[in-house]
């Protein structure tokens, strides 16, 4: 046996060798290292991948060949658990009983034939996400942002959602997470209760790249568990999906492989098919995925970026512009694009409300290099109207979240894609041509941003202070 990092070579005197993707136990009693097989050397020869650190591992450890995958385990026994990527507990809790039913981390998709549509919203109460860039309820659905713009937030509103809403069941798989957030991610939602129905898989960013690059399979099959088994819906966030390429790439180096584009693995399309096809409705029952993306350098032609988005029905953007001028959340509504976004599913009044949002958002923009030159006084009246309107829209869109209470003192907001349209169409209207913007910012439907124009010009008595809103 030879061991170089998270390497190790293993010698089957017999010549029965393991299959590929086969689980391997090396030593024996707590300080046992699994590893999984990624290729044969030779007829005698396998080279594994370890799943946890090495070290102290030596030549001539004995190995013990499983003959499958890693198995985890899953069902109601890991809901308001936190696990690693092999199904150890890690939040200090009991150990999980004898007769927990486990399930392969690999497995094949489900059939074409199996698979139902998703044509179904999964309604998030968040405004701008069900407005410009609906979510599918068993599909998938992508966040792409750099560092800092509120990626976490926002599958932490999402996990939030699926518990009120739907009465779901939540598997969230941290993939190369800080410690810290962690940590943080597991008082909050043990705080807030939503920890009961959600199962918790953590490989850090301090684990071996073989940890990272499997928990998402982790995380996967217990939610395949709940669909097939339970018949439940189940909502998969991953954070940080850019971290299972970044671990992937550094085992393709360890494993001798020749880069591919800016340095990515040769493989990169398929490990990523292989994780995404396996996400799919079944039946009655469907796995939505949530997935947040980091943006090397805010750089969206990255390879690891453009072959993620392939496989999505929703993106999501996040604008670093957006989130500096406090336009929380800052999804851009140019960028993000959904394929439900048509009057055959979510109903030619949203399709057509949404356009004209896009559309006066847009022309704001193309303005703004005239604006910051010259000044509003050299538009026309038409492209001041525009301007004024596009200003109350994003402020419309943006909305307190339940999971930032505690840092903001703003209750949380959960508005229907019915009060938002209304409050969009009002705003596209002229309705609120002579509203304060601030009346509209980090509100829920129209009728609180009333409410707040009202009480405004209550406190500052003047020609206008008697007159009706709205």
């Amino acid at each position: 046996m030879a061991v170089r990092g998270a390497i190790v070579d293993v010698e089957f005197a017999d010549g029965n060798l393991p299959e590929i993707n086969d689980a391997l136990i090396i030593g024996s009693g707590p300080e046992s290292v699994s590893a999984e097989v990624q290729a044969h050397l030779s007829r005698i020869t396998v080279r594994s991948i370890a799943l946890q650190a090495t070290m102290g591992l030596k030549r001539g450890d004995k190995v013990l060949n499983t003959g499958g995958p890693v198995t985890v385990p899953v069902g109601d026994a890991v809901l308001g658990r936190l696990i690693d990527v092999t199904g150890n507990v890690r939040d200090n809790g009991k150990h999980f009983p004898e007769d927990t039913p486990r399930q392969p981390i690999h497995r094949s998709p489900p059939p074409l034939s199996a698979q139902t549509g998703t044509s179904n919203l999964f309604v998030t109460g968040i405004k701008v996400l069900d407005l410009l860039s609906p979510l599918p309820l068993g599909g998938k659905a992508a966040m792409f942002g750099g560092a800092g713009v509120g990626k976490t937030v926002l599958v932490m509103e999402l996990i939030h959602a699926m518990v009120e809403s739907y009465k779901g069941i939540s598997v969230f798989a941290g993939v190369g997470e800080r410690s810290r957030e962690g940590h943080e991610m597991l008082l909050d939602m043990t705080a807030s209760g939503m920890i009961k129905r959600t199962a918790l898989v953590y490989g850090q960013m301090n684990e071996p790249p073989g940890a990272r690059w499997r928990v998402p399979m982790t995380a996967l099959s217990i939610a395949e568990y709940f669909r097939d088994e339970k018949h439940q819906n189940v909502l998969l966030l991953m954070d940080n999906i850019f971290r299972f390429v970044q671990a992937g790439a550094e085992v393709s180096g360890l494993l001798g492989r020749l880069p591919s584009r800016v340095g990515y693995q040769p493989t990169l399309a398929s490990e990523v098919a292989a994780l995404q096809e396996r996400i799919a409705s079944v039946g009655d029952a469907s796995v939505t995925a949530i997935e947040a993306v980091y943006v090397p350098a805010d750089d969206f032609t990255d390879p690891a970026v453009t072959t993620i988005a392939s496989h999505v029905d929703s993106t999501v953007v996040l604008s670093r512009s957006m989130a500096a001028e406090g336009m929380y959340p800052a999804v851009d509504p140019i960028a993000s694009a959904s394929t439900l976004l048509e009057a055959a599913t979510v109903g030619k009044d949203h399709a057509e409300t949404a356009v004209a949002v896009r559309r006066t958002i847009e022309h704001y923009r193309e303005l703004q290099d005239v604006i910051s030159l010259l000044g509003m006084d050299e538009l026309g009246a038409a492209d001041r109207k525009v301007v004024q309107r596009a200003r109350r829209l994003q402020r419309f869109l943006t909305q307190p979240f339940a999971v930032t209470e505690a840092f903001t003192g703003i209750k949380g907001r959960s508005v229907g894609i019915a009060d938002t349209i209304a409050g969009c169409k009002a705003i596209l209207a002229g309705e609120c041509d002579d509203w304060q913007e601030n009346s509209l910012y980090m509100i829920g439907a129209l009728d609180e941003a009333r409410e707040k124009e009202m009480a405004m010009r209550a406190k500052s008595p003047g020609p206008s202070a008697t007159a009706e809103v709205g």
